[in-house]
């Protein structure tokens, strides 16, 4: 992570104003300046300079901000393959492929329109899960701070930072809707007695009250399971599950208005674990499904959620040591774009502009 010196905005690192036009502050506020947004790549190479997220300014180099990158390598919970720690340094290395400017699909300049800073990692110990989810909901409230129009996505990590995350997030805004793509439940109760481990972390956020009772739901779901009351414990939770299979009875479209029907207004947590792809997109992760979606439909996906209020979100269980020609993490980059931009107020695919 660069000193606050290194990103403070120089000939090399650019307000938004000169990537995308004139930025703006927030809606109302004259006294606040427009965004510093991310290096040029027009006066710095995309493959050099910092190395934040995006090339994004640190958190420590702007006065006020409005969504937070913020990495979590830890990866104690993990059951099958490690190596989920090293996944927020490789994300914002492939970060630096992404071209930010102006996003499409979502016809939205993301960094013209919200100042977005890249938050650094949390120092959390590797040798305690307990000790480690007391430590990143600390920071993750610190980051948070008493605003509750900031944003955090969080970059892990295995699944277990998903709770500290909720409880942070719940802090501010009270019970959520959680939209959760993953190939698994992540509901069982206990893996060899540990009560919070990656598979775990949405049973202990329903028995903690921190989601808005059925309003949460699942996507990309496949892969056996240990038994089939898993399923019944799921639905008991209030969980709705979209499963991989119904995306190819019933379309990306239906999916997304079930999703819209569940949530309703209620403000959104989004957690994406990367084994939602399938391991042809996706490789670098620790416990792979085959089945799984592809890219473009998990894109698809996300960028039809405009419209929703969330009000945090996670992208998880990136394993670099299992990846090929940084396909996964690339796809990790990419989802973090998407979600920033989400936040940004980007409108649905289908209300764009003609």
């Amino acid at each position: 992570m660069s000193t606050p010196s290194e990103t403070t905005p120089t000939d090399e690192t650019a307000a938004v104003g000169d990537v995308a036009g004139t930025a703006p502050g927030r809606p109302g506020d004259t006294s606040r300046p427009g965004p510093v947004g991310p290096v040029r790549g027009t006066r710095v190479p995309r493959y050099a300079g910092d190395a934040t997220f995006a090339r994004l300014p640190a958190i420590d180099a702007v006065g006020d901000y409005d969504v937070a990158i913020l990495g979590v390598p830890f990866d104690g919970g993990t059951s099958y393959r490690p190596g989920a720690r090293f996944g927020p340094m490789h994300v914002r290395q492939s970060s630096r492929h992404l071209r930010p400017a102006y996003h499409v699909e979502l016809d939205v300049a993301p960094f013209q329109t919200i100042q977005v800073v890249d938050a650094g990692d949390v120092a959390c110990t590797p040798f305690s899960i307990d000790d480690a989810v007391r430590q990143i909901e600390s920071h993750a409230h610190d980051v948070q701070g008493d605003r509750r129009d900031r944003r955090i996505v969080a970059v892990g990590g295995d699944h277990t930072i998903a709770l500290p995350m909720l409880r942070s997030v719940v802090r501010q805004h009270g019970p959520v809707a959680l939209v959760h793509f993953d190939a698994h439940l992540d509901t069982w109760d206990t893996y060899f007695d540990a009560p919070v481990t990656h598979g775990t972390v949405f049973r202990r956020a329903f028995e903690e009250n921190l989601l808005a009772e059925d309003h949460s739901v699942h996507l990309g779901i496949r892969g056996p399971l240990y038994d089939r009351i898993d399923l019944k414990d799921d639905a008991d939770f209030g969980f709705k599950a979209i499963r991989a299979s119904d995306l190819d009875r019933i379309g990306l479209e239906a999916a997304v208005q079930q999703v819209k029907d569940r949530v309703g207004d209620t403000p959104v947590y989004v957690s994406i674990d990367i084994d939602v792809l399938d391991p042809a997109f996706a490789p670098g992760t620790g416990t792979p499904e085959m089945g799984g979606l592809t890219s473009r439909e998990l894109l698809a996906l996300l960028r039809r959620l405009g419209g929703l209020n969330i009000v945090g979100a996670d992208v998880v269980e990136v394993a670099p040591a299992y990846d090929h020609a940084e396909l996964t993490t690339l796809a990790a980059a990419t989802v973090v774009y998407d979600l920033v931009s989400l936040m940004a107020g980007g409108r649905a695919v289908d209300d764009r502009m003609p």
